[in-house]
Order: C-alpha cells, then structure tokens, then sequence
C-alpha cells in the first residue's frame, strides 16, 4: 500500500437514515481489535503525530471533516475525510496528522492491534531512521 488508501463502505440508503458498516477482513483488510474516537478537538489543533510500527488503522469522519497528512519518509499525502461511507487505511511506518476538524467533527478509528505504547514512534526523526 502506498501512502493511505480511500476505502469505499457499503451505504444502506433508508429513508429512516442511513447505515454504513465495516467489517474486518471483508471491507477492512483486518480484523478489529480496538476501536476509539476522537471527538470536541479545539479549532486549529492537530492529532495524530506518530506512526506505528506493526498497528494498521482504518479512520472514518463519522461526523464532520477532517484532513488527514500521511508521510512514509519520502512523500507525503492529504486526504480530506468528510463522508461517513468512506474511510482511510492507513498502513504501518506511516507518520499520520489530523488536522483542520470542523465544528463537531468526529474520527472513528478501527485497529488492527490493541493498544501498546511499544508499538509508538513519537518522535518524527526516529521515525524517519526507522524507515531508511
């Protein structure tokens, strides 16, 4: 995978509202072990600023937009999220911010992996070193 990859969800379209679901190795090319959201993020702050070693992730806008920066160490990329059918893989060594979130936005973020600081790199010149 290269730098992110837009992922169309199925879209239910019902006239009571509609409904999008993710499945893991079906829509998603994982199976979920942890899901989490980000949510009420103050005008012009930003999210994200790491990367992961080994932990795949899958960024939905369920509400609101959001822009998306990923960065592999030699390019970088920005995808605007703004539809709840639609989501971002984004693969492992791969430097992500979350930036520009509109009033009321919310993220929705499904991972391969449960939660392991070990598998974090905060720091962009290591992750830089990591990744040449």
């Amino acid at each position: 995978m290269k730098l992110g990859k837009i992922i169309d969800l199925p879209k239910m379209i019902d006239p009571r509202g509609n409904l999008t679901a993710a499945e893991g190795m079906k829509s998603i090319p994982f199976n979920v072990k942890r899901v989490y959201w980000v949510y009420d993020v103050p005008g012009g702050e930003c999210r994200g600023g790491h990367a992961h070693k080994d932990c795949l992730e899958f960024l939905v806008a369920v509400s609101g937009s959001f822009n998306v920066t990923l960065d592999d160490g030699t390019s970088k990329k920005t995808y605007l999220l703004n539809h709840p059918y639609q989501g971002l893989l984004i693969d492992k060594n791969t430097w992500r911010t979350l930036e520009d979130f509109s009033s009321g936005a919310v993220c929705l973020v499904l991972a391969s992996d449960y939660f392991d600081e070990d598998d974090y790199i905060r720091d962009y010149e290591e992750f830089l070193r990591c990744v040449r």
